[in-house]
């Protein structure tokens, strides 16, 4: 029975519909077996990735509720910054695994040197302008007398260990576009180790340690990247490895090459401006509902990224496989393992949603004591047993189209949901309507369901597979 269900449900020819095979195609367990393969470490590293922030979360809960809220009024704000880092590293897996379709060594090496040769320049820039105008930047993102130097101090160790935080992404972004998954898996299941270990010792002040808080938390997170960065430059330091870092050659700028990271990365940057905007924008309407009810969302985001990490790993998965695929000029084999992720992540969306449904209270009370913060807990678990359907198939969609190269689609994709569509939805639902944080979920799940269905009508149209990078 298992095996004609598999069979019905990665059979390449039922993922393709109508389009023909261009080619002999693999039969649905080699299909499933290159997804897994690819997936599965990249999965663990999201969720241990999401774990240790729910981790974190409630270790900074036992100094209270407005250490919470302060350390989730830091996360845009943070990644505002690493925007521009975020985007060439997606630059960095597509063309990667473009080049290793076409086993082109050279050229995938010259994309991993450009791009940390322009990390080196930039991080030190946007680190000092992060440190020096924390106070004011964290004002604007909605902190208030309970929340705002807790937040500084958090913030202010973060972004001045950012450093190793981006070197090491970028490295591993280049391994994932490879299909060199294990690599970053192992990165960060050392990172985030170290850093539970530090949080135990820096936050509540054991064995010795000073009792720091949320200070202690950062330091936690900054030393646990720097255990990655020095994993993630081992793992490119062998000259016969695909990938192989020459630090001789640093600096050492190539217009073709900075040219291709640029096409791709350009519209990458402007779509996570225009998530971030939106993003932002979303958490300082509801930080106006005060402390708790930012607290109480914030635990709900926690949760929410684990179940996210699940669609996150298919869609580095579906990166490697899309962007290799295509570069071996299989258009066709790109849509089947584009598919196939996505039907391996409905699987895992009802089987979270069951979770969710059936354990929200007991998973918000690993937070929170307090009867109303349970209360909240339980409203919100329920819609995140809606959103992780739509969640991890839009995250699997994208994916896809980020692979081929389909960037600027993408960014159009961000400006009207999460620009537009999240944050008017949820000060309609949570002020227009005086509904509060529940009103502030409906605008989120909305927005998701947006995002599946213009990316996923994008996939289904097919046209990314004709894009050249």
């Amino acid at each position: 029975m298992t095996e004609f269900f598999l069979n019905r449900l990665f059979d390449g020819r039922s993922i393709l519909g109508k389009s023909p095979p261009l080619g002999e195609l693999p039969p649905p367990p080699a299909i499933l077996h290159d997804a897994i393969s690819i997936a599965w470490p990249s999965i663990l590293e999201s969720f241990l990735v999401a774990l240790v922030g729910v981790i974190d979360t409630i270790m900074v809960g036992t100094v209270g509720p407005a250490a919470i809220a302060a350390v989730g009024l830091c996360t845009q704000p943070k990644f505002i910054a690493l925007a521009l880092f975020i985007s060439t590293n997606v630059a960095v897996s597509a063309i990667v695994a473009r080049r290793r379709g076409q086993g082109n060594r050279d050229s995938a090496n010259s994309v991993l040197l450009q791009a940390f040769s322009g990390t080196l320049l930039l991080v030190a820039f946007i680190s000092v302008i992060a440190v020096a105008f924390a106070p004011q930047i964290l004002r604007l993102a909605g902190t208030n007398q309970d929340t705002h130097q807790q937040a500084v101090a958090y913030y202010r160790v973060i972004m001045g260990g950012l450093f190793f935080n981006v070197c090491s992404l970028v490295i591993n972004a280049a391994q994932r576009g490879a299909g060199n998954t294990k690599i970053a898996m192992r990165t960060n299941l050392v990172s985030n180790l170290v850093n539970i270990c530090f949080n135990y010792l820096l936050i509540g002040g054991h064995f010795g340690f000073p009792r720091l808080g949320v200070t202690g938390a950062a330091l936690a997170t900054v030393i646990g990247t720097v255990a990655a960065f020095l994993m993630s430059l081992y793992s490119v330091s062998h000259p016969e490895g695909f990938l192989h870092l020459n630090f001789r050659r640093l600096f050492r700028f190539d217009r073709a090459t900075l040219a291709s990271i640029w096409k791709v990365s350009s519209s990458t940057l402007v779509e996570q401006i225009f998530l971030r905007i939106g993003f932002l924008s979303f958490a300082m309407i509801i930080a106006r509902l005060g402390t708790n009810a930012f607290a109480a969302h914030q635990a709900g985001m926690n949760i929410i990224t684990i179940s996210f990490s699940l669609g996150d790993g298919l869609s580095v998965a579906a990166v490697a496989l899309v962007g290799q695929s295509l570069g071996q000029n299989r258009p066709d084999l790109a849509k089947i393992y584009g598919g196939a992720c996505q039907r391996i992540g409905v699987v895992f969306s009802t089987l979270a949603s069951v979770v969710f449904l059936t354990q929200g209270r007991r998973i918000f009370g690993l937070f929170f004591q307090e009867e109303s913060m349970l209360a909240e807990g339980e409203m919100i678990m329920r819609f995140t047993a809606l959103i992780v359907f739509l969640q991890i198939s839009q995250v699997v969609f994208s994916g896809c189209l980020r692979g081929a190269g389909d960037v600027r689609y993408m960014a159009m994709v961000s400006l009207a949901s999460a620009t537009f569509a999240r944050p008017v939805l949820g000060w309609l639902f949570c002020y227009g309507m005086g509904m509060g944080l529940t009103g502030a979920w409906i605008g989120l799940t909305l927005d998701q369901g947006l995002r599946l269905v213009l990316s996923g009508a994008r996939f289904a149209g097919g046209r990314w597979t004709k894009i050249k990078i």
